[in-house]
């Protein structure tokens, strides 16, 4: 079984904020997420992505979700497939995103000299 066929976690209720932002969001996901250490082998875990509408604002999977929430408060039974579709879709593409290993190395340096 592929990572993709795992089972998603969406977190509507408190949601933690953004950690980039740290504005708050409507939605998180929680997914299987590996990656391979040093050594070739490949390390599973846990990933959680955070719906954010400074962050995430102008990804078309994003954008199609955030506004979807917005016009619902409460999702009723016929919203159900509509949700479905479009989380789906904006967890693919967070699933998809990579580190930008440059931006994590210069943070890194930026947090040794205490610039953070």
């Amino acid at each position: 079984m592929s990572e993709e066929d795992d089972a998603i976690v969406l977190r509507l209720a408190d949601p933690p904020n953004c950690p980039r932002c740290g504005e708050p969001g409507p939605v998180s996901a929680q997914f299987s997420h590996s990656w391979k250490n040093a050594g070739g082998e490949k390390v599973p875990g846990i990933r959680e992505v955070m719906l954010c509408p400074v962050c995430n604002r102008d990804e078309p999977a994003a954008d199609g979700l955030l506004a979807f929430l917005a016009a619902h408060e409460t999702l009723e039974p016929s919203e159900l497939e509509a949700f479905h579709n479009l989380s789906a879709a904006w967890v693919a593409v967070a699933r998809a995103r990579q580190v930008d290993q440059q931006q994590l190395d210069d943070e890194y340096e930026r947090s040794r000299n205490g610039e953070l």
